[in-house]
């Protein structure tokens, strides 16, 4: 929308530095509040509201396998991976026989991509329904899950290479509906299995046999224990207390602080 829009827009992300999310992060990573770098990148808008656009993992985020690249895909702006609203397609590829030319996705999960975020109008960005149709279509073809795929393998090679040690990738694409070319938006360092050492699978098992009294998909592994906290919105995070289970209908990335606190 122009170059006053541009300027808002860079100023608002010098002000995110100092919300409550990369506050709690910078404090975890005993990193000075006002000892720190940030660059603003700036590049022509890929119109991903007329198509796709999602993350790309260069391992398996559950259990940390290395030798897959795992790739959701959703309609529309990515903005609605990163604050969780949908769940995406998950698309997964072998990375030793895709090295080796061959076709190797291995698993391919239908989404529930109900809701999009398009651009307004007005500046910034409107969710909207996404057409029944849609809704049971997959937002990538098989060509275009392998390009991404290839693509990502390279990047984390590349940057393995650069550091001397393994170093995933957490990656940002998006496709252009007006010219049906993909593009890698952003790459950096998978944070949570890279760091880890130890060659050890954990698993998690509850002895006790009893009747459940919610089920739903998991998004870790471990069992938690402790007094339920109902918050209904991030408004409402100050009620939280360490050690409880936290209750709420979606999280996204400001949750994070009392996220760090909770027990599940």
């Amino acid at each position: 929308k122009g170059g006053e829009e541009l300027l808002r827009t860079i100023k608002k992300c010098l002000a995110s530095t100092f919300n409550d999310r990369v506050i709690a992060y910078r404090d975890e990573k005993k990193i000075a509040h006002l000892k720190f770098a940030l660059s603003v990148g700036v590049i022509k808008m890929v119109r991903s509201d007329l198509s796709s656009s999602g993350i790309i993992f260069t391992l398996d985020t559950e259990t940390g396998f290395p030798d897959v690249v795992l790739i959701n895909s959703i309609w529309g702006i990515g903005e609605m991976i990163v604050k969780g609203k949908i769940t995406p397609d998950e698309f997964y590829v072998f990375k030793p026989t895709l090295k080796k030319g061959f076709k190797s996705i291995i698993v391919k999960n239908l989404g529930r991509k109900t809701r999009k975020y398009v651009y307004s109008e007005k500046g910034g960005l409107k969710e909207v329904a996404v057409s029944s149709q849609k809704q049971l279509k997959f937002s990538l073809n098989e060509e275009e899950i392998l390009t991404l795929a290839k693509w990502a393998v390279l990047i984390e090679e590349h940057y393995s290479g650069k550091f001397k040690r393994w170093m995933p990738q957490d990656i940002e694409w998006a496709k252009d509906g007006k010219t049906g070319e993909l593009f890698i938006v952003q790459s950096r360092p998978e944070t949570v299995h890279a760091p880890k050492t130890a060659s050890v699978y954990q698993e998690y098992e509850i002895k006790t046999k009893k009747k459940p009294v919610l089920t739903g998909i998991a998004i870790g592994d471990k069992i938690g224990i402790g007094k339920i906290r109902v918050i209904p919105d991030v408004s409402k995070i100050n009620q939280f207390q360490k050690g409880e289970v936290l209750v709420t209908k979606m999280t996204d990335p400001d949750w994070v602080p009392i996220m760090r606190l909770a027990s599940a």
